[in-house]
């Protein structure tokens, strides 16, 4: 039994230094695991951000090949427009007008001229912006605007010596529409001054005891004045016309219409029927001045009046036959003293 608890002890004491061995063990080997998770997690964030900046370095390298694409076609369009329109190979004109070339300065009108400066690409890029923008606002060229120019200014000469035409020919025609105006005006002052005069003395004659005038509304304007009548029957203060009976109207009016007859003889005159509204006594004045103004001209009087129809030298109207058949009638009264 003793023998048996010593080794029980002993087993005891080996186990138990074994024990505690393998918990360092353990306890080493969990410092040891954590290290490596630890370790492992750094290295998966380096993983991380190298993938990341590998897809960055990428994305750069894609851009880069695209902008060098774009560069290299940007390059073969400069050279063949160079080619195209300019006519000049592209190695003549980078070493002609390339970078590496002084730049000339354009000044205004007035300014003295400035030395050439060396080529700066951002003063260059804001003059090249500064004649894009100019030649967009002049538009688009046109070639054959000499031609056409030359066209118009002859045009231009042209219509402006027919404008010199028209002035010199619209001063000539206001010359003559003043002289045709001033004749005119004297005509016209003449005759009215003579009309005015006859139909004093012929109202005196139509309306005995009566006067009777005309007159001018404007007389410092004879191209557009008019004419008043003025008219005073005896026995009667008033003056206008409206005031006046139907038969006096239409003597006032004959004594207006001989006036002028006797101011401005006619060969022949033509009245319809004026003497319609006049009572006998005032149709034998008026027959009286028919008769004397046919002494130097020729009268075509269209009446219902006997009494005017006896004055005449010849009679001409218009009759019914049973069967309803108009016919023109003419008898001949007197004989004419050129038939005599």
């Amino acid at each position: 039994a003793e023998s048996v608890s010593a080794a029980a002890a002993y087993a005891g004491a080996v186990v138990h230094a074994a024990t505690e061995r393998a918990a360092t063990a353990v306890s080493g080997l969990d410092a040891h695991a954590r290290e490596q998770q630890t370790r492992l997690t750094g290295l998966r964030t380096d993983l991380a951000a190298a993938q990341a900046e590998l897809t960055a370095l990428t994305d750069d390298i894609h851009r880069d090949e695209v902008a060098r694409a774009a560069q290299e076609a940007r390059v073969e369009q400069l050279q063949l427009k160079a080619v195209e329109e300019l006519g000049i190979d592209p190695a003549v004109l980078v070493e002609d007008f390339g970078p590496h070339q002084f730049v000339p300065v354009i000044t205004g009108a007035g300014e003295e001229p400035r030395e050439p400066q060396p080529y700066v690409r951002e003063i260059q890029d804001k003059r090249l912006r500064r004649a894009e923008r100019g030649l967009r606002e002049l538009g688009r060229i046109n070639p054959l605007a000499l031609e056409e120019f030359a066209a118009l200014e002859e045009r231009h000469a042209f219509l402006t010596q027919q404008v010199e035409d028209l002035k010199a020919s619209k001063r000539d025609l206001l010359d003559i529409v003043r002289e045709v105006d001033q004749r005119v005006e004297e005509v016209f002052a003449a005759a009215f001054h003579d009309t005015a005069a006859h139909f004093e003395r012929v109202f005196a004659r139509l309306f005995p005891g009566g006067e009777g005038r005309i007159f001018l509304t404007d007389p410092t304007d004879l191209l557009t004045t008019g004419i008043e009548v003025e008219a005073r029957p005896p026995g009667k203060k008033v003056k206008r016309l409206s005031l006046l009976s139907g038969g006096e109207r239409s003597l006032v009016a004959v004594a207006l219409l001989v006036a002028i007859f006797k101011a401005r003889p006619s060969p022949f005159y033509v009245m319809d029927e004026v003497e319609a509204a006049l009572d006998d006594t005032n149709l034998g004045r008026l027959i009286t001045l028919i008769e004397e103004l046919r002494s130097a001209s020729q009268l075509i009087v269209i009446t219902h009046q006997k009494r005017t129809m006896e004055v005449a030298d010849a009679l001409y109207g218009v009759s019914m036959r049973g069967d309803g058949v108009t016919s023109v009638v003419s008898q001949r009264l007197r004989v004419l003293e050129d038939s005599a």
